[in-house]
């Protein structure tokens, strides 16, 4: 079994212990009226959360990729909207912290690790999801200036991001079309920037997901992340990797908060005068239950330490497929354990039961990552 050090295994309790303190007491309440977490927002910023993946010489953590995905998992077991707010954060600063010019990271980095400033990513748009090469997002050169025209979808932090980093096509003549993709750095409140609406969903609350139009906006060349054009789909994998374990984790907390609640309530529900742990029927969901949210741990664990040696597509699609399934069942079981309770607001279950199907979108359909696993394997990046 994969076991965390010393110092990881700290972090972990130490995380648990926020969530259980700060979040889980109000998270029904709160995603159910539809209020904004600016409170636990703060907190995070006190803790440096919103600079995980910055380097301390800008005023990060730094931290490992084992320690990343622990944040997402015991975030997402208290509140899988609040390791949104930080999913889609982490990954812009990743890419700014790997690819920027030294004054992109000196202009933005310290303010992202402090969480004076915030970032999300807009990639896809309403006709390109996970064909990212199809994004119709253009940014044509006039007169030393980018002018950007499209428009983005499920931007998560899209009102709150400064800058947020955009993938458009700088060359819509290059052939493979990655070739022509570059990364805008627009900062808010530029000119032809407009966050048009917030997209109702069935889960995921807390944070927004919006539209995000982009109508003759006009950014300076030092917009350009990296200073190179065409290098914008390399700078996106590279970030969606880490963005693979963030989503793992997310799905791993969901898996781990469905057992929790369903062990607990099993001890305390009574039927035909004995607790319902006792019928064999629901034993053996517990004990499958457990089996996967503990296979799903280890596997987000492995892909995580296998980013330490750079491309790790195969391991952290594993993951990422693997644990979102074990999220979406383990809600399902809970539900069938919990019975009409499960169904009511009043239990954390209908919660979990609808934030869990997302996990298999993001950052990648299951479907398409199975064929970049697979892919992976034949070029023998991936070894089993």
């Amino acid at each position: 079994m994969f076991e965390l050090t010393e110092e990881q295994n700290d972090f972990k309790t130490s995380l648990r212990s926020f969530v259980d303190k700060e979040i889980v007491p109000v998270a029904r309440e709160m995603e159910a009226s539809g209020e904004y977490p600016t409170d636990i927002i703060d907190k995070l910023k006190e803790m440096g959360l919103f600079g995980l993946t910055i380097p301390e010489e800008h005023d990060g953590l730094g931290i490992d990729p084992i320690s990343f995905g622990i944040v997402f998992e015991e975030l997402a077991r208290g509140w899988m909207g609040i390791a949104g707010v930080l999913g889609s954060h982490t990954m812009a600063s990743k890419m700014i912290a790997e690819h920027g010019t030294e004054e992109q990271k000196s202009t933005y980095l310290s303010s992202l690790a402090s969480g004076e400033r915030r970032t999300g990513l807009a990639l896809t748009e309403p006709d390109a999801g996970t064909d990212l090469q199809g994004i119709k997002t253009t940014a044509k050169k006039v007169n030393g200036k980018y002018v950007i025209n499209g428009s983005k979808m499920w931007i998560t932090n899209a009102r709150h991001a400064d800058p947020l980093p955009v993938l458009v096509k700088t060359d819509t003549d290059t052939t493979p079309a990655h070739r022509g993709m570059s990364i805008l750095l627009v900062e808010a409140g530029t000119p032809g920037f407009e966050v048009t609406k917030d997209i109702p969903k069935l889960g995921y609350k807390g944070p927004e997901s919006c539209e995000v139009l982009f109508d003759n906006c006009e950014v300076d060349e030092g917009a350009l992340l990296g200073g190179v054009e065409g290098r914008g789909m390399q700078q996106v994998l590279s970030a969606l990797q880490w963005g693979r374990v963030n989503i793992a984790g997310r799905s791993v907390g969901i898996a781990q908060r469905a057992l929790e609640e369903s062990v607990a309530y099993a001890q305390e529900r009574e039927s035909f005068g004995q607790a319902i742990s006792n019928f064999q029927a629901i034993q053996l969901r517990i004990g499958k239950m457990a089996t996967r949210v503990q296979a799903a741990r280890q596997l987000m664990y492995w892909s995580a330490q296998s980013l330490l040696k750079g491309r790790a597509d195969g391991e952290t699609g594993m993951a990422k497929v693997f644990c979102s399934e074990v999220a979406l069942e383990s809600a399902i079981e809970a539900m069938s354990i919990h019975g009409g309770y499960g169904y009511s607001k009043e239990y954390e279950i209908e919660r979990l039961y609808r934030d869990a199907p997302l996990m298999s979108i993001g950052e990648g359909t299951n479907d398409v990552l199975n064929t970049v696993i697979a892919k992976s394997i034949f070029a023998g990046r991936t070894q089993i």
